[in-house]
């Protein structure tokens, strides 16, 4: 309590957090950018093979053919290969007729330059054979924002919020810049892997640095305002494309304004939280006068000294009163899989994270083969975030989590589906259920955090969210093999994101709800919570978990006086 308590003095959400808050709300913006810029870098536009009579005439760079040439000329709803016959004057001008069925793979393509002026996949043609190497480029983005979170999150630990913030903010730009600039699709494909990880470095810190920051009432409102700058980013995405229709400028561009925030290293402070972790109270207690002075609030150093030595001198009681809490290993995810109760919900939740990352890049990503204008249908999918934003702000703390999410998740779920049997001439129609679809996947997004945080106890909770979040990382890598679905069935991504999301809702009916519930502490806590008693009532942590402990040994645990992973159960 002691880091909280200096911070209420300071000022809950004073004019000094406020600023710098804002300020790091910004950096959201170019991260979004990056991270779904490859619908349009990677924009696959309408193609056909580029015929043997057009090499001598030079018409092969026009897309648009006649369509008794094009009926003598394609197979039915096939791009990739052309009739193999003799292109004669007669052939073409029909008075000669097609003696054979037999068909030539392309090796050449004409693309429609009526929606994109040009992408990666039109440079390096990644179409037909070659197609799934668009998709895996954008899977190898998502890797690098796995790895991105594991390597800059354990890096800003060791060494800085602030020094990780900005050496990521570096990479960033030059790696943006060299993926614009790539003369292949290989150098191409690293440079993104390297942004995507870039990007956690950047926007994972930035959330840190401002949750701790602020205080305690104000982090729920402060952790949601974060995500409201990322759909202002998404959303600008839209006006960049709209002016700069190369790819490879696009990409520069979308990049160069990562350099406006190397300004902020004579601004953003060190957080103040990762300071005293690290026993550098002094520099704590500055960052933190400084903070002081700009609020306006008379407080001396002497006092915050105090304050967070209290903060020290409570967690050295813990210790004192139970010595073996310092000698017991680290808790591990596995810790989550030993218990049928504890391990059903883990897997539960695991699946909410999995598949609300699968549908909202799904979507996000798809947004291309909803037919009608491109940019105004992403503009919109970015636009509908923000009303789900607000919605949270409003609804969090006074219906119940599973509600919302589960409420969301079928919202969702029924949506996407429709899209998948409203007739293609309903266009409107359809855009307005994938939108909806949008705005309840981003809800059940902003949920599954503070959900999952509750449903898990506090030895074991940030193992716990690190493993849900690496499943909802492999879910984003999985999303962009649903686009070449469209080829199949052009509603099918959208009616397979319907399933999952209905799906992941029903079955998250089976969790128990947290709201206002007291914080899980043990794993007995987390095996107990939501499992029901031969009464009939559900129980919840505290003392009569404690008290009941012995006299009802968990489930499959190992006998008396045995260990299981360490603990003593």
């Amino acid at each position: 309590m002691g880091y909280d308590e200096a911070i209420l003095k300071l000022g809950d959400f004073g004019r000094y957090q406020k600023i710098i808050y804002f300020l790091i709300c910004l950096t959201s913006i170019p991260v979004a950018f990056h991270k779904l810029a490859g619908v349009f870098l990677l924009a696959r536009p309408n193609f056909r093979c580029v015929l043997p009579f057009e090499d001598a005439s030079g018409n092969g760079s026009q897309y648009e053919l006649p369509q008794r040439l094009w009926e003598i000329s394609y197979p039915p709803a096939e791009a990739c290969e052309y009739y193999d016959v003799s292109y004669s004057e007669e052939y073409l001008n029909g008075s000669l007729p097609r003696t054979t069925n037999n068909t030539l793979s392309c090796d050449r393509y004409v693309y429609d330059q009526s929606t994109y002026l040009n992408s990666a996949v039109t440079e390096w043609n990644l179409v037909c054979g070659r197609g799934l190497l668009a998709s895996a480029s954008d899977s190898l983005f998502m890797f690098g924002v796995l790895l991105g979170s594991i390597i800059f999150g354990q890096l800003s630990d060791k060494y800085g919020r602030k020094p990780i913030f900005f050496a990521s903010l570096v990479i960033q730009v030059v790696f943006g810049v060299l993926a614009g600039l790539a003369p292949d699709y290989f150098t191409y494909t690293l440079s993104r892997l390297v942004v995507g990880a870039t990007t956690s470095g950047v926007f994972l810190v930035a959330y840190v640095i401002a949750m701790e920051m602020v205080g305690p009432a104000k982090r729920l409102y402060a952790g949601i305002f974060v995500m409201v700058f990322f759909s202002l980013g998404y959303m600008l995405t839209a006006a960049f494309v709209y002016f700069v229709h190369d790819w490879r400028w696009l990409q520069i561009s979308l990049s160069l304004p990562g350099l406006i925030f190397m300004c902020y290293y004579w601004i953003i402070p060190e957080s103040a939280r990762w300071l005293l972790s690290k026993g550098r109270k002094e520099c704590a207690i500055a960052n933190m006068q400084k903070a002081a002075r700009f609020n306006r609030v008379d407080i001396t150093p002497e006092v915050l000294s105090e304050l967070l030595d209290e903060g020290e001198s409570s967690a050295d009681k813990q210790v004192e009163l139970d010595p073996a809490k310092e000698k017991e290993p680290l808790p591990s995810v596995w810790d989550l899989f030993c218990y049928p109760n504890l391990r059903r919900k883990t897997l539960l939740i695991f699946l909410d994270w999995l598949v609300t990352s699968s549908v909202y890049y799904g979507l996000s990503w798809n947004t291309n083969t909803l037919g009608g204008n491109v940019l105004l249908n992403y503009a919109i999918s970015g636009a509908v975030e923000i009303p789900a934003y607000i919605f949270l702000l409003l609804t969090l703390n006074r219906w119940g989590r599973r509600s919302i999410l589960c409420g969301s998740l079928v919202v969702a779920g029924i949506s996407l589906s429709l899209t998948g049997v409203i007739p293609q001439h309903m266009h409107v129609l359809i855009v307005t259920c994938a939108m909806l679809g949008k705005l309840a996947i981003t809800a059940s997004y902003g949920t599954v955090y503070i959900f999952s945080a509750e449903q898990f106890p506090t030895v074991v909770r940030n193992v716990a969210l690190g493993a849900a979040s690496m499943v909802a990382r492999i879910g984003g890598m999985l999303t962009p093999f649903l686009a070449p679905l469209a080829g199949i069935w052009r509603p099918l991504p959208m009616l397979i994101c319907g399933v999952l999301s209905l799906t992941a809702g029903l079955l998250s009916l089976l969790l128990p709800e947290t709201h206002n519930k007291p914080m899980l502490e043990t794993i007995a806590d987390g095996e107990r919570f939501g499992k029901k008693t031969k009464g009939g009532q559900y129980l919840e942590t505290g003392r009569e978990l404690r008290e009941t402990l012995e006299a009802q040994p968990l489930k499959g645990s190992p006998e008396k006086g045995h260990k299981a992973n360490g603990h003593e159960v």
